[in-house]
């Protein structure tokens, strides 16, 4: 005895076709989504919308159903127009076809369900109780939130309900052919933001942020140095505020985030502080006699070496790298920049490492290679400034 066909599970929500019994005359009942519960939270079963001969009559009752084109007795004309081998004639296919491209793809939106940007306005105010937008000094969270924000664009208007977890990978693989790794983590962060909030909100019922990954080598300590020729055309424009702050941070290997908090002796002429690790923090390194006019005025005009924030920076930072004529860098690159001068210059490997804030892997150099500031001056002196 031939074993019943088996059909494909309907979508959760769709509605559901049962198979009741061969002994009937039509055997598969047609019931629509369930919508009462019982006291125990258990749906309750509707009453079916109809009886049909087979699987895929009452598929095409759903089909109509959901579209808003279906009535009772519809299921009469349906089997009618069903092929002896199970199939659809063809002007029957196309009515289906335009019923389910009236559900699926209805071309006036759906304006009581959110889109991913109101979702996130509301994700914003709840995670840092601040509308979106505010003006003032941000966080280092919300810093990061804002920036997965603003390079997903292509999805601010979609509505959130109805993205997919290959729509969330999609856009954020496209910021890793633009941007570095940070960037995609910083989407990764939004993504887990909002749906943080949106699942038990009732905007949707399953996180797919859960399914989005980076999918990018870590690119944190990679980097394009500024060539020679770059660093000539540097000196040419010291008198830029921006590229005076890119030759500072070119002879003194800091990361960008560092310089806000730096502390600057100009009478002893050094610098100190550092961020990350244990390594990186409260390092001392001298100011290269090159630089110190450039340090001085800079603290004379600004009261810090960097006032502003990272972002700020690094915006004007590639404006004006544009106008001078250098191809784009990004501020870490300058950090590079001074490891390559220090090893072109023959800077002691070990003096290189200390002025990096760079973990040791030799335990001597660790605990017995103290160096004294002069010391660390002479090395850093051999760097040479081409103008």
């Amino acid at each position: 005895m031939p074993r019943r066909k088996k059909h494909e599970k309907l979508p959760n929500g769709y509605g559901q076709i049962r198979f009741l019994g061969k002994k009937r005359r039509n055997p598969y009942g047609v019931y629509p989504p369930a919508i009462e519960e019982y006291d125990n939270g258990k749906k309750k079963t509707p009453p079916a919308l109809c009886y049909v001969s087979g699987w895929d009559v009452g598929l095409a009752v759903l089909v109509s159903y959901h579209a808003g084109t279906y009535t009772p007795g519809d299921e009469v004309m349906i089997e009618q127009n069903m092929r002896p081998d199970s199939g659809i004639n063809d002007v029957f296919f196309k009515k289906l076809v335009s019923d389910y491209n009236k559900k699926m793809f209805n071309s006036e939106p759906d304006t009581d369900k959110p889109k991913f940007s109101e979702v996130f306005e509301k994700s914003y105010k709840r995670k840092f109780g601040k509308e979106y937008g505010y003006k003032g000094r941000k966080s280092s969270s919300e810093a990061r939130v804002i920036s997965g924000y603003k390079n997903v664009e292509t999805l601010h208007n979609r509505i959130f309900e109805e993205l997919k977890a290959d729509d969330l990978q999609e856009a954020l693989d496209a910021t890793l052919k633009t941007h570095k790794k940070a960037t995609a983590e910083s989407v990764k962060l939004l993504y887990n933001q909002m749906y943080k909030y949106a699942v038990p909100n009732n905007i949707v019922s399953m996180n797919y942020a859960e399914y989005v990954s980076v999918n990018a080598k870590n690119d944190r300590e990679k980097g394009v140095p500024f060539s020679t020729e770059e660093l000539k055309i540097l000196w040419k424009n010291k008198n830029n505020d921006i590229v005076e702050m890119l030759l500072i941070m070119c002879y003194s290997g800091f990361r960008i985030e560092a310089y806000r908090t730096l502390e600057v002796n100009l009478k002893e002429g050094y610098f100190k502080g550092g961020v990350k690790n244990d390594c990186s923090k409260n390092r001392i390194v001298p100011i290269h006699s090159g630089i110190m006019p450039l340090v001085k005025k800079r603290i004379n005009r600004e009261g810090a070496l960097l006032p502003t924030t990272k972002g700020t920076f690094r915006k004007k930072m590639y404006e004006t790298l544009g106008v001078i004529g250098i191809e784009k860098h990004t501020p870490h690159d300058c950090r590079h920049t001074f490891s390559k001068l220090c090893e072109r210059f023959e800077v002691k490997e070990n003096d290189r490492k200390r002025m990096l804030g760079h973990a040791f892997s030799d335990m001597t150099n660790k605990v017995y290679g103290h160096r004294e500031l002069e010391d660390l001056r002479h090395e850093i002196e051999k760097i040479q400034i081409e103008q």
